[in-house]
């Protein structure tokens, strides 16, 4: 029995489908569609870690099963690259941020093309790319030209040693995720969305 090379035999079929561009979504198709979106990574780090692993590995093999089932699936990835994890990570190891994330964004992708993952990489999205938060910063604006956007006070996870924000996902049990510092609650200004305005039409629209 020949022994299985899953070296050899992974990266001849991951080349096939860059070729044949087997997971580019179509366009203007009367197929079902089907729509999965992950959190795109932060490229702040030397790599992927087994949590990035963790969370795309569900909404790949439904992406899967969608096109087995005859969707036109559209699945793409970008890159979350704007913020202080980014300048602190640039600091720690002397580089510029512009050169951290572009090193950064292609480990990234060599490591996630690997790992077999199913992505369009025909609309991949890189948020520090003027092209793409020129549209952001016109987004807010108009949300704060019709009183959307406000600012108020209130209180934050903080890491002191990562000098961020966190989500009360990334701070369990007061530990910062990322760091394993304690997290302190501080008071801080914040920019507020006024989306409860409209919680009632967002529902109505989910029939």
């Amino acid at each position: 029995m020949k022994s299985y090379n899953p070296q050899a035999i992974e990266k001849k079929w991951q080349e096939i489908w860059r070729k044949n561009e087997t997971f580019k979504a179509k366009d203007n198709t009367d197929q079902k569609k089907f729509y999965g979106l992950v959190e795109f990574p932060y490229p702040s780090g030397v790599g992927l870690h087994v949590g990035h692993i963790r969370a795309y590995t569900s909404l790949e093999v439904i992406s899967r099963k969608r096109r087995l089932e005859g969707y036109n699936v559209l699945f793409p990835i970008g890159w979350d690259a704007f913020g202080l994890p980014t300048e602190n990570y640039a600091m720690q190891t002397g580089k510029h941020p512009r050169k951290v994330t572009d090193d950064n964004i292609k480990i990234f992708t060599a490591q996630l093309n690997a790992a077999g993952y199913s992505f369009d990489w025909s609309r991949s999205v890189d948020t520090t790319d003027p092209e793409y938060y020129k549209w952001t910063q016109w987004i807010f604006v108009q949300l704060f030209k019709h009183g959307l956007a406000y600012k108020d006070k209130t209180y934050v996870n903080f890491c002191n040693s990562c000098k961020v924000v966190l989500a009360n996902e990334d701070s369990q049990n007061g530990i910062c995720d990322r760091c394993g510092s304690q997290v302190v609650q501080m008071e801080k200004d914040v920019w507020f969305l006024k989306i409860r305005d409209y919680a009632d039409k967002l529902l109505e629209g989910l029939d």
